[in-house]
């Protein structure tokens, strides 16, 4: 049975549109021809993800997103952590809304667990359009 379950740890939960947004990646796995098993979408600040990211992936710096695939069974599954602070920083940033950035680092965050990766140049460019394609779907 698909679940896709959104918590805030020690931050703002900033998540609306549940069940929206719940479609939408059910549909975003559709179109890559999945289907979902159990996500978890979890907000966290800074320090949190950078801790994991030291623990889990030997890296030393900040990031908005970080995805541990879950995969056991049928349907795509894994937990995506993201950082509200970066979240809130890169919309500044990049004169988006709050809820527009967090649109964007939650399906990046399914797109890795779909098989795509962002490493090199070319991958993120590619990985950048997938986003702006399921975005512009959400309206």
């Amino acid at each position: 049975m698909a679940t896709i379950a959104f918590k805030a740890v020690d931050v703002t939960n900033a998540f609306r549109d549940r069940e929206k947004l719940r479609r939408w990646l059910t549909a975003v796995a559709r179109d890559h021809g999945h289907s979902i098993g159990e996500l978890t979408y979890v907000l966290m600040s800074d320090a949190a993800l950078l801790d994991y990211n030291q623990r889990y992936l030997g890296h030393d710096d900040y990031t908005d997103v970080i995805t541990f695939d879950g995969q056991t069974g049928t349907g795509v599954s894994g937990d995506v952590l993201m950082s509200l602070d970066r979240i809130k920083e890169n919309a500044g940033t990049f004169g988006v809304p709050v809820q527009q950035e967090l649109r964007r680092v939650i399906v990046h965050g399914l797109l890795h667990l779909l098989g795509h990766r962002d490493k090199t140049k070319a991958q993120r460019e590619a990985m950048r359009a997938l986003e702006d394609k399921y975005l512009a779907r959400w309206r």
